[in-house]
């Protein structure tokens, strides 16, 4: 398999689990890109952004992956005890705002289809947000309240599970650029910078980079990467203790378990044209940090550390690519999970791997197939 994100090390450890040999391949070290590289948000809602730009249709299809995110979460809940590991998982709730009343009704319309979901999210008026957040600026008219989100700490959460999957048995082998990938009559054959290595099976879990690798073996996927950045302020008193977003603009907002404001929400960085290189866009920094102090006016107080930036994967619809590819190239399977594969990394792991194995998964993956585009 390739892909040394938290996809990926779930993936191998869910296979060495199960008695599969394994070996997983990753271009740099585990962890280093998008799953490094987030903020660690909890997410178990529909995000407002698509469902404010894409529609009422979009949301009921994209709505059914809200048991993958919810089941991911479980996962989530025990994974200190499975991996010996503290991954500084809070679940405070996801706090979205808005500033006027119309924010507030496309809000009420994404909660009543959640909750028809199982998701127990709750609308909240003036008073409510209050009560619940007193640390909201008070032009802020209300929100919505979902009880299962939060973060966690992605430096500790990949080298968990990779940890635990090489105690079961699997292999890792870091800096490990795939060259090319060719069919053989009994499965794959890879190219590395690290030599050559065969399957019968093949997953390729590599975020933005997976779109190339299957291209290898003559496979358009329309998976994207998306250049991004997010700020840290120094360690603060104890302020926000939810995942706050803002319905008005771009905004993801929460405090680290050692005090730091991590603020991010989407906001991309800057692509060198001559070199690729990323750099962080300092336009979008002072915008972000507006925003920030907009809906939670203290955030102004503290001083902002370092800025971040990373590849996030995306999809067009915003919705999972999770499939085995047999009646095109027996043995393939592919995975990610748009904009939220971090919260969905161990859910993502347990799919692969049964895909992997052929063994019928738990959920419904027919919605998730790369034959809808």
């Amino acid at each position: 398999m390739v892909g040394g994100g938290i996809a990926g090390a779930a993936t191998a450890y869910r296979l060495a689990q199960a008695g599969v040999e394994t070996v997983l391949l990753e271009r740099f070290d585990l962890g280093t890109q998008a799953s490094g590289a987030n903020a660690g948000s909890m997410h178990g809602q529909i995000q407002f952004t698509p469902f404010r730009d894409f529609g009422w249709e979009w949301a009921r299809r994209w709505a059914p992956t809200l048991r993958l995110l919810e089941a991911s979460v479980e996962i989530w809940k025990g994974l200190d005890r499975e991996l010996g590991v503290d991954v500084e998982l809070r679940l405070g709730g996801g706090l979205l705002v808005a500033s006027d009343e119309r924010q507030l009704r496309l809000i009420e319309r994404k909660v009543a289809l959640e909750n028809e979901h199982g998701v127990a999210s709750q609308l909240l008026d003036r008073a409510a947000l209050r009560a619940v957040a007193p640390y909201v600026a008070d032009e802020m008219v209300g929100g919505e309240l979902c009880p299962i989100e939060g973060k966690a700490n992605p430096l500790l959460a990949t080298p968990a599970f990779a940890a635990a999957a090489e105690r079961a048995g699997a292999r890792i082998v870091r800096n490990a650029e795939v060259t090319a990938i060719e069919r053989t009559r009994d499965g794959f054959e890879l190219t590395t910078t690290r030599g050559r290595f065969r399957s019968p099976k093949l997953v390729l879990c590599a975020g933005a980079a997976t779109a190339p690798l299957a291209r290898m073996l003559g496979i358009e996927l329309p998976i994207e990467g998306h250049p991004m950045q997010v700020n840290v302020t120094e360690a603060v008193a104890p302020l926000v203790p939810h995942l706050v977003y803002f319905a008005g603009d771009r905004l993801t907002l929460k405090q680290a378990r050692i005090g730091s404001l991590l603020i991010g929400g989407g906001w991309p960085a800057t692509v060198h044209p001559g070199t690729g290189r990323l750099t962080v866009d300092l336009h979008g920094v002072r915008r972000n940090l507006a925003v920030a102090r907009r809906v939670v006016p203290a955030v102004g107080a503290a001083r902002l550390l370092r800025t971040w930036v990373g590849v996030n994967n995306g999809v067009p619809d915003e919705t999972p690519i999770v499939a085995a590819l047999d009646e095109v190239a027996p043995g393939l399977v592919v995975g990610t999970f748009p904009y939220l594969g971090f919260s969905a990394g161990p859910i993502m792991g347990e799919l692969l791997a049964d895909l992997a194995r052929g063994r019928e998964p738990r959920f419904d993956l027919s919605p998730y197939h790369p034959s809808r585009f």
